[in-house]
This record gives C-alpha cells, structure tokens and sequence, in this order.
C-alpha cells in the first residue's frame, strides 16, 4: 500500500511520495509505463453525421451552403486522432471521408460549358446536405423523446395493493320468468288435482319454516322443488306465498344464471343470521 504526498523537503531532500511510511525521494530506474496508461478523450459522436454536423454547427456556416475544403481538413484531423485509438470505430468515419474527397474534388473540376442556359448542373453536396438535414430532424426529436420523463431514470415505480371486498352480485330474475314458472306450476298442479274434498289448513309462517329448513339442508334448490304439486293448487298457492314473503324479508334469493333457464332459490346466511 503507497501513501501519496505533495512534495516537501525532508531535511534538504525532496520527497516525491510514501510508500508504506517509507518516504520515496527519486524515480525507480525500472519503473515501466504501459503506452496506454494515459487517454486523451476527444468529443464523442454518434458517427460520421454526427461530427460533420458538429463541424458545421462550430463553423457557423449554413448547412445549404457547406464549404468544403475546410470541413474536410477538420474532419480529417479528427479521423486520424481516431484512428490512433480505435480502428473499428474509425471505419465508418472512413468511408465519409472517401464522401468529403469524392465532393471536394467534383467541385473543384471545370465545370463543362453549358448547352442551354437553363442547364442546371446539380450540387455534387446536394446528397450530403439530404442527408445531415434528415439526420438532425432525427436527432432534434430524439431529444426531445429523452426529455421526457423515464421510468427507472426520473422516477420509480410504486406498486400500492388495495384490499377490496368483494360483494356478490346475483343476476336478476325478471318478472316474465318468475310469471313462467308460476304458471308451469299451476298447470303441473291441476293435472295432479284429485276429487276428494277435504278441509286443510294451510300456514303460510309453516310453509316458510319448512321452506327455511329445506334450504339449510340441501343449499341451493330449484324453484320448482320446493312445492307439492300432489297436494293439490292450494299447497301450491300458499308454498308460493311463503317464497314471497321470504324475499320480502330478504330470508332468501331467488337467482337464475340467464334468461329462460332454471330458477333456484338461495338460503340469505346474513338474513337468515340476523332474522335468527
């Protein structure tokens, strides 16, 4: 471990550093110094557009009229400091150098006599002004998109769990249904009608509690299943009168899955709770 200190006389002597207390007062002979121990990092461009635009937008000159002799010799410069560090890098830079001399020098050959005086002879720059225009159209609006603010880089994402109730929703049994239903009953209960005339006495709180008892046994049960068509229409009518009374005093639910499908009737555990 080395112990680094500005240097100070110790008694007439000049100290260039510590090593472990040790104060070190001349250069090591052997000391070797590897050739890339010191970088000199230059601008750093996304590629060849990028520094011609650099050069230009340095030069002040307007892009539609680039003078090329002296942005050549400035991106050549810059291309062979490149080269010095990085030969992969600088192949691309390369071949926009070949552009800028291909140019230069198309500009600098007379140019042949013209036929007509409205023979225009195009820019040998017009294809690079294209394209240095396009590029900073790109490059102004890829700004523009990284000013923008950035999950993970300006922010944090926070996740929040909120613990919902969950209520559940009956489907809702139209009265054309329950209209259905009650007919089918009362035909199913006059082809079941006998001739013996008798005296009953029917309750409708019986037929509730009975109801109620059917219901904490066997869960859900057909609407249908809960009547004696045997017992003749009035059975049915007061079985059918409790039921109401029971959704009337929110003891049961009457549910269906879907229009014109099954009815079945539900035990209310909460009413049934409080009614208890």
């Amino acid at each position: 471990m080395s112990e680094l200190a500005q240097q100070e006389p110790v008694q007439g002597e000049l100290v260039l550093a510590r090593i472990h207390g040790e104060p070190l007062r001349e250069m090591p002979k052997d000391l070797y110094i590897p050739p890339d121990a010191l970088e000199v990092f230059l601008e750093t461009f996304e590629g060849p557009l990028d520094l011609l635009l650099y050069l230009i937008r340095r030069a002040n000159v307007n892009v539609l009229d680039i003078p090329m002799a002296p942005l050549t010799e400035q991106y050549l410069a810059y291309v062979d400091a490149m080269r010095s560090t990085n030969l992969e890098l600088a192949a691309d830079y390369l071949l926009m150098a070949a552009t800028l001399l291909d140019i230069k020098s198309r500009m600098l050959l007379p140019k042949p006599p013209r036929e007509k005086a409205d023979d225009s002879e195009e820019d040998p720059r017009a294809e690079l002004v294209r394209r240095l225009m396009e590029y900073e159209r790109i490059k102004l609006g890829a700004q523009l998109i990284n000013r923008q603010p950035r999950a993970e880089r300006d922010f944090e994402w926070v996740a929040v769990h909120v613990a919902e109730k969950t209520v559940e929703r009956l489907p809702d049994v139209s009265l054309a249904d329950l209209q259905t239903a009650w007919l089918a009953l009362l035909q199913r209960a006059r082809l079941s009608r006998h001739h013996q005339i008798s005296r009953d006495e029917l309750s409708v709180r019986e037929y509730m509690t009975s109801i109620l008892r059917r219901l904490r046994e066997a869960g859900d049960v057909p609407f249908e299943a809960l009547f004696e068509c045997t017992h003749g229409v009035a059975s049915v009518v007061v079985g059918f009168l409790a039921v109401l009374e029971l959704v009337k005093e929110r003891l049961v639910h009457v549910t269906q899955n879907a229009p014109m499908e099954a009815i079945y009737v539900r035990l209310n555990e909460s009413g049934a709770a409080d009614a208890a």
